[in-house]
Protein backbone atom coordinates (compact mmCIF):
# COMPACT_ATOMS: atom_id res chain seq x y z
CA UNK A 1 0.00 0.00 0.00
CA UNK A 2 2.21 2.72 -1.62
CA UNK A 3 0.22 4.98 -3.63
CA UNK A 4 -1.62 7.79 -2.48
CA UNK A 5 -4.74 6.40 -4.13
CA UNK A 6 -4.16 2.95 -2.28
CA UNK A 7 -3.04 5.02 1.66
CA UNK A 8 -4.97 4.58 4.44
CA UNK A 9 -7.77 7.47 4.79
CA UNK A 10 -7.44 9.00 8.54
CA UNK A 11 -9.38 11.27 9.75
CA UNK A 12 -8.18 12.44 13.25
CA UNK A 13 -10.56 14.04 15.72
CA UNK A 14 -9.38 15.31 19.35
CA UNK A 15 -10.52 18.72 21.29
CA UNK A 16 -6.60 19.47 21.56
CA UNK A 17 -4.93 21.21 18.56
CA UNK A 18 -1.30 20.18 19.99
CA UNK A 19 -2.22 16.50 20.23
CA UNK A 20 -4.24 16.38 17.30
CA UNK A 21 -1.82 18.16 14.90
CA UNK A 22 1.04 16.36 16.57
CA UNK A 23 -0.57 12.65 15.91
CA UNK A 24 -1.18 13.80 11.49
CA UNK A 25 2.33 15.08 11.62
CA UNK A 26 3.63 11.55 13.09
CA UNK A 27 0.96 9.94 10.51
CA UNK A 28 1.64 12.06 7.13
CA UNK A 29 5.06 11.04 6.42
CA UNK A 30 3.65 6.85 6.60
CA UNK A 31 3.53 6.33 3.12
CA UNK A 32 0.56 3.95 3.81
CA UNK A 33 -1.51 6.60 5.60
CA UNK A 34 -3.28 10.00 4.60
CA UNK A 35 -4.99 12.59 6.81
CA UNK A 36 -7.77 13.73 5.21
CA UNK A 37 -9.12 15.78 7.89
CA UNK A 38 -8.66 17.30 11.48
CA UNK A 39 -11.56 17.39 13.85
CA UNK A 40 -12.28 19.70 17.23
CA UNK A 41 -14.95 17.60 18.53
CA UNK A 42 -17.31 15.20 17.85
CA UNK A 43 -19.64 16.83 15.79
CA UNK A 44 -17.30 18.07 13.74
CA UNK A 45 -16.26 14.62 13.28
CA UNK A 46 -19.37 13.23 12.39
CA UNK A 47 -19.51 16.20 9.80
CA UNK A 48 -15.85 15.82 8.25
CA UNK A 49 -16.55 11.52 8.36
CA UNK A 50 -19.32 12.51 5.77
CA UNK A 51 -17.34 14.65 4.13
CA UNK A 52 -14.49 13.13 3.85
CA UNK A 53 -15.50 9.47 3.97
CA UNK A 54 -12.68 8.40 6.27
CA UNK A 55 -11.30 4.82 6.28
CA UNK A 56 -10.44 4.97 9.68
CA UNK A 57 -11.30 7.75 12.18
CA UNK A 58 -8.83 8.00 15.56
CA UNK A 59 -11.00 9.53 17.77
CA UNK A 60 -10.44 10.89 21.44
CA UNK A 61 -13.47 10.21 24.09
CA UNK A 62 -13.11 13.03 26.21
CA UNK A 63 -14.23 15.96 23.64
CA UNK A 64 -16.88 19.18 24.08
CA UNK A 65 -20.48 19.57 22.61
CA UNK A 66 -20.45 15.54 21.06
CA UNK A 67 -18.14 13.28 23.11
CA UNK A 68 -15.98 10.40 21.59
CA UNK A 69 -18.39 7.84 22.43
CA UNK A 70 -21.44 9.58 20.73
CA UNK A 71 -19.77 10.65 17.70
CA UNK A 72 -18.84 6.82 17.06
CA UNK A 73 -22.34 6.02 17.47
CA UNK A 74 -23.33 8.16 15.17
CA UNK A 75 -20.50 7.61 12.36
CA UNK A 76 -21.08 3.72 12.78
CA UNK A 77 -24.68 4.36 12.31
CA UNK A 78 -24.43 6.22 8.79
CA UNK A 79 -21.12 4.47 7.33
CA UNK A 80 -20.92 1.35 9.08
CA UNK A 81 -17.69 0.19 7.29
CA UNK A 82 -15.95 3.09 8.32
CA UNK A 83 -12.93 2.05 11.55
CA UNK A 84 -12.86 4.15 14.66
CA UNK A 85 -9.99 3.73 16.68
CA UNK A 86 -10.14 5.48 20.46
CA UNK A 87 -7.36 7.28 21.51
CA UNK A 88 -7.64 8.62 24.80
CA UNK A 89 -5.83 9.48 28.42
CA UNK A 90 -7.88 7.27 30.32
CA UNK A 91 -7.46 3.72 30.74
CA UNK A 92 -10.65 2.88 32.44
CA UNK A 93 -12.85 -0.27 32.40
CA UNK A 94 -16.11 1.75 31.96
CA UNK A 95 -15.13 3.97 28.79
CA UNK A 96 -13.33 0.69 27.28
CA UNK A 97 -16.65 -1.06 27.55
CA UNK A 98 -18.40 2.27 26.60
CA UNK A 99 -16.32 2.23 23.30
CA UNK A 100 -16.73 -1.30 22.47
CA UNK A 101 -20.21 -0.92 22.62
CA UNK A 102 -20.75 1.53 19.87
CA UNK A 103 -18.63 0.19 17.78
CA UNK A 104 -14.76 1.18 17.86
CA UNK A 105 -12.63 -1.52 17.32
CA UNK A 106 -9.47 -0.29 18.64
CA UNK A 107 -8.74 1.80 22.02
CA UNK A 108 -5.20 2.89 22.53
CA UNK A 109 -3.77 5.30 26.03
CA UNK A 110 -2.28 8.20 24.40
CA UNK A 111 1.65 7.68 24.89
CA UNK A 112 1.61 4.85 22.90
CA UNK A 113 4.43 5.17 20.15
CA UNK A 114 4.38 5.56 16.69
CA UNK A 115 4.65 2.58 15.49
CA UNK A 116 1.88 1.03 17.70
CA UNK A 117 -0.57 4.07 16.54
CA UNK A 118 0.30 2.75 12.67
CA UNK A 119 -0.23 -0.49 13.40
CA UNK A 120 -2.92 -0.34 15.50
CA UNK A 121 -4.36 2.34 12.18
CA UNK A 122 -3.44 -1.00 9.72
CA UNK A 123 -5.43 -3.33 11.71
CA UNK A 124 -8.94 -1.68 11.99
CA UNK A 125 -8.86 -0.88 8.58
CA UNK A 126 -8.57 -4.64 7.56
CA UNK A 127 -11.22 -5.17 10.08
CA UNK A 128 -8.86 -6.41 13.33
CA UNK A 129 -9.86 -5.40 16.30
CA UNK A 130 -7.00 -3.68 19.01
CA UNK A 131 -6.43 -2.62 22.66
CA UNK A 132 -3.26 -1.69 23.78
CA UNK A 133 -0.95 -4.25 25.86
CA UNK A 134 -1.85 -2.73 29.00
CA UNK A 135 -5.93 -3.35 29.06
CA UNK A 136 -5.64 -6.90 26.43
CA UNK A 137 -5.50 -8.73 29.97
CA UNK A 138 -8.93 -7.33 31.21
CA UNK A 139 -11.00 -7.49 27.42
CA UNK A 140 -12.29 -11.22 28.41
CA UNK A 141 -13.67 -10.50 31.40
CA UNK A 142 -15.26 -6.83 30.14
CA UNK A 143 -16.97 -9.56 27.35
CA UNK A 144 -18.15 -11.75 30.18
CA UNK A 145 -21.79 -11.94 29.35
CA UNK A 146 -23.55 -10.60 32.33
CA UNK A 147 -26.05 -12.62 34.27
CA UNK A 148 -29.04 -13.53 32.35
CA UNK A 149 -32.20 -10.48 32.83
CA UNK A 150 -35.60 -10.87 33.01
CA UNK A 151 -36.89 -8.55 30.01
CA UNK A 152 -39.81 -10.60 28.93
CA UNK A 153 -42.24 -8.24 31.03
CA UNK A 154 -40.86 -5.34 29.01
CA UNK A 155 -41.18 -5.61 25.60
CA UNK A 156 -42.80 -2.35 24.51
CA UNK A 157 -39.44 -0.78 25.53
CA UNK A 158 -36.30 -0.44 22.94
CA UNK A 159 -33.04 -1.71 23.67
CA UNK A 160 -31.79 2.20 24.78
CA UNK A 161 -34.91 2.36 27.48
CA UNK A 162 -34.20 -1.15 28.97
CA UNK A 163 -30.49 -0.01 29.16
CA UNK A 164 -31.40 2.96 30.91
CA UNK A 165 -34.39 1.39 33.09
CA UNK A 166 -31.30 -1.19 34.69
CA UNK A 167 -29.60 1.50 35.48
CA UNK A 168 -32.63 3.23 37.20
CA UNK A 169 -33.56 0.02 38.92
CA UNK A 170 -29.62 0.27 40.28
CA UNK A 171 -30.34 3.61 41.81
CA UNK A 172 -28.77 5.71 39.27
CA UNK A 173 -29.89 9.15 38.97
CA UNK A 174 -30.95 11.00 35.73
CA UNK A 175 -27.17 13.06 35.76
CA UNK A 176 -25.43 9.04 36.60
CA UNK A 177 -26.94 8.02 33.73
CA UNK A 178 -26.01 10.79 31.45
CA UNK A 179 -22.59 10.23 32.12
CA UNK A 180 -22.37 6.63 32.48
CA UNK A 181 -23.99 5.88 28.82
CA UNK A 182 -22.42 9.34 27.42
CA UNK A 183 -25.78 10.72 26.51
CA UNK A 184 -27.22 13.82 26.64
CA UNK A 185 -29.52 15.16 30.12
CA UNK A 186 -31.83 15.95 27.72
CA UNK A 187 -31.94 12.77 25.81
CA UNK A 188 -32.35 10.67 28.95
CA UNK A 189 -35.11 12.54 30.56
CA UNK A 190 -36.54 11.82 27.49
CA UNK A 191 -36.19 7.73 27.55
CA UNK A 192 -36.83 7.56 31.50
CA UNK A 193 -40.22 9.76 30.62
CA UNK A 194 -41.25 7.74 27.53
CA UNK A 195 -40.25 4.64 30.14
CA UNK A 196 -42.84 6.00 32.75
CA UNK A 197 -45.44 5.89 29.52
CA UNK A 198 -45.02 2.59 28.50
CA UNK A 199 -44.88 0.84 31.61
CA UNK A 200 -47.88 3.37 32.85
CA UNK A 201 -46.13 3.59 36.07
CA UNK A 202 -47.20 6.55 38.69
CA UNK A 203 -43.71 7.99 39.29
CA UNK A 204 -39.83 6.49 39.91
CA UNK A 205 -40.02 4.30 42.60
CA UNK A 206 -43.11 2.19 40.86
CA UNK A 207 -40.52 1.75 38.00
CA UNK A 208 -38.03 0.78 40.03
CA UNK A 209 -40.11 -2.01 42.05
CA UNK A 210 -41.09 -3.37 38.80
CA UNK A 211 -37.71 -3.52 37.52
CA UNK A 212 -36.47 -5.34 40.72
CA UNK A 213 -39.07 -7.86 40.44
CA UNK A 214 -37.82 -8.61 36.78
CA UNK A 215 -34.02 -9.21 38.23
CA UNK A 216 -33.06 -5.61 36.60
CA UNK A 217 -30.74 -3.58 38.78
CA UNK A 218 -28.00 -6.21 39.54
CA UNK A 219 -24.89 -4.52 38.97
Amino acid sequence: MTSQERAIRVLIADDHPIFRDGLASLLEPHPGITVVARAADGAEAVALAGEHRPDVVVMDIQMPEVNGIEATRRILARWPGTGVLMFTMAEDDGLLLSAMRAGARGYLVKGAAQEEVTRAIESVHSGGVVFGASLASRIGELLTPPPARSVGEFPMLTEREREILDLIAAGRSNGQIAAELFLAPKTVRNNVSAILAKLQATDRAEVIIRARDAGMGQD
